[in-house]
């Protein structure tokens, strides 16, 4: 159910201590950029989601528009009205009610977004409970509201003692912001415009500042390649978990990675190892230890130990094998049991790929195809050289390479070289007899 509610995304930021030229909030969290997860939140609740954008705004815009519809992207003028505060220049909300949320947030969730919405407070704004709150500004309350925010060079000792800090996050009545927003300076050390004042005025001016105690898991933001991996830990947890709890079986979990984009159908088996990425759907399938499956369909199949299908791959009713590598492939009723690479074909049911065999599907310049009909056995050692179409009840015999064109049914197809026997020549090579 959509909530009469604005939320205001601040995705402006460079992000210098992740220490990388791409956008901050671009970094991925199991597959998907985290500015994808504050706004999947965001969107769960209300259909007015506002992001402001910066630096490399092109990119992110670009980004979130592969998976939203309906956003409104606001550009900040970091030049000459920096900072949170600045951030909120410009920003026309639809409803009374208006939620700023951070776009380095990826954790965030739906029903922590709503306990904003239960208070009736002018300002409500998040607080996080710290047992080391040494670095962070200290958020002073007195009686159910915040009086102030205190930065901790200014704190005094008693002040210093207090362990709720300030989690970013805010929700204000739409008076507030009109009030208050043009009201901000930047005479401060860093000549910015901080949405944080806002809650000075707002105090002097007897408005009512409730806050929220949230946990430090949902709202610490990502500032670091550190933090990245770590909210990738309890962001994949979450995903594990969601699945497990709709009847997926997970055979030590903890080694299993599985991005935003994964889904299963019916029951499925995921042994230890496994990697799967990207839009993949897996389907009463059977995926052995170590295998990675990456923007692919498995349907009925069962998959490795050890095989690779990269992306673009179709198995229906199938087995790949240990050692096996697909690529860009439908497989539809297929054996391939080890020690294989099938690139840019299509094979069809009752078809046996042995061991070794490979589709040579790349002449330097292009990509060919592979086409293999039914009841098609491959002998071990087989190269396949494409373009190639073989039809159905076709044998090919071990260690032959079938070359480019048609191939019709009813055929035994074999390449061989005869064999040669030379008499005495380990020993004359080693220079002594058989011991």
């Amino acid at each position: 159910m959509l909530n009469p509610l604005s939320i205001v995304i601040l995705a402006a930021g460079k992000g210098s201590r992740m220490k990388s030229p791409k956008a901050k909030v671009l970094h991925e969290i199991c597959g998907r950029e985290m500015l994808y997860y504050s706004i999947k939140a965001a969107r769960e609740i209300t259909d007015d989601v506002i992001v402001v954008v910066a630096h490399q705004k092109d990119a992110v815009i670009s980004a979130m528009q592969k998976y939203f519809e309906g956003l409104t992207f606001i550009t900040q003028d970091a030049e000459n009205f920096p900072g949170t505060g600045g951030a909120m220049k410009g920003v026309v909300p639809k409803y009374d009610d208006v939620l700023v949320l951070n776009g380095d947030m990826p954790l965030i969730e739906r029903t922590s977004i709503e306990k904003f919405l239960a208070n009736p407070a002018d300002i409500v704004m998040s607080v996080i409970p710290l047992d080391d709150p040494s670095g962070y500004g200290r958020v002073v309350i007195e009686n159910g509201q915040v009086l102030r925010i205190v930065e901790e060079k200014d704190a005094s000792d008693a002040e210093k003692a207090i362990n709720t800090v300030n989690a970013g996050v805010y929700a204000f009545k739409h008076h507030v912001l009109q009030t208050y927003i043009p009201r901000l300076s930047n005479a401060n050390a860093q000549g910015e415009y901080y949405l944080t004042d806002v809650i000075e005025m707002a105090r002097a001016d007897a408005l009512s500042i409730a806050p929220l105690y949230v946990t430090e898991e949902e709202f610490k933001g990502v500032n670091s390649k550190n933090d990245l991996a770590n909210a990738e830990m309890i962001m994949m947890d979450r995903i594990r978990r969601s699945w497990m709890d709709t009847g997926v079986i997970m055979q030590l979990p903890h080694t299993i990675y599985i991005e935003e984009g994964v889904r299963f159908e019916g029951e499925c088996i995921i042994e230890n190892g496994v990697r799967l990425s990207g839009n993949t759907l897996i389907a009463n399938s059977h995926i052995k230890a170590h295998s990675i499956i990456e923007e692919s369909t498995v349907k009925n199949s069962d998959v490795g130990p050890l095989a690779h299908l990269r992306p673009l791959c179709v198995l229906e009713d199938t087995h790949v094998g240990n050692f096996v590598e697909v690529k860009k492939s439908t497989l539809i009723g297929v054996k391939a049991g080890h020690l294989s690479y099938l690139g840019d074909a299509t094979i069809d049911s009752g078809t046996n790929i042995g061991a070794g065999t490979i589709t040579c599907n790349y002449d330097g310049i292009k990509k060919y195809q592979t086409i293999i009909g039914k009841n098609v056995f491959v002998g071990s050692d087989t190269q396949l050289v494409a373009p190639i179409e073989i039809a159905d009840n076709v044998m090919i015999a071990a260690g032959t390479t079938v070359t480019s064109g048609k191939y019709e049914s009813d055929l035994l197809i074999l390449s061989r070289i005869s064999i040669k026997k030379v008499p005495g020549f380990f020993s004359r090579f080693f220079g002594k007899g058989n011991e």
